[in-house]
């Protein structure tokens, strides 16, 4: 949608339900509305990683019991430089290098697959995942729980798909802080943070 924007393909709109919506849904230009969200999650198998173990912070990841145990979908750029930009772009960079030589990170293609090996046991805790997943799969009896870390402040990361943008309607999640990508940062900068994730991660964490 934001390219359509960027096309000047699109018309400002005023609509009456705009007071209703969480802030960011509607966008400044006023061309388009985020009508759900799907927040990105942390996800632990239950047989593996007690409630009271999990880490609080990203910097609790450098422990070295969480060595061998970590996993991440392999394409979210968007959701690395979020934590990035979060810590300080100079400290978040040397953050995520630094977790992955001391404790590697079994990069996924797959935001289902993820999810299954989280319940299956091969990856004990995930760093990325849509809530719902873990959230369908645990109501169904499945050995997974989802939590949200923070870095200095609790906090989610936001994109579009399932919550409702709207503030009427109740959710366990509009009670936390709630930081939303921005979509027009995410295409002029992609390129940037793209590299910078492959770079950091992507094949660090393969060799």
């Amino acid at each position: 949608m934001e390219t359509l924007h960027r096309e000047k393909i699109l018309q400002p709109v005023a609509p009456p339900q705009s007071v209703e919506l969480l802030p960011g849904a509607l966008r400044p230009h006023r061309e388009w509305t985020a009508t759900y969200l799907s927040v990105w999650v942390q996800a632990y198998n239950t047989h593996l990683v007690k409630r009271e173990d999990l880490p609080k912070t990203f910097q609790d990841l450098l422990e070295p019991k969480w060595k061998g145990r970590l996993g991440m979908e392999a394409a979210v750029p968007e959701w690395y430089a979020s934590i990035v930009m979060d810590m300080g772009e100079e400290r978040g960079i040397r953050f995520f290098r630094e977790l992955v030589a001391r404790n590697g990170i079994s990069m996924r293609s797959g935001h289902t697959l993820l999810n299954n090996l989280v319940i299956a046991g091969d990856v004990a805790l995930a760093l990325t995942l849509y809530q719902f997943m873990p959230e369908a799969a645990k109501r169904n009896g499945a050995p997974i729980d989802w939590f949200v870390l923070s870095t200095e402040a609790q906090q989610l990361l936001l994109s579009l798909d399932y919550i409702p943008t709207t503030g009427k309607l109740p959710s366990h999640l509009a009670e936390r802080r709630m930081t939303l990508v921005d979509p027009a940062l995410a295409m002029d900068r992609r390129d940037k943070w793209l590299k910078s994730f492959e770079d950091v991660l992507i094949r660090r964490a393969s060799q």
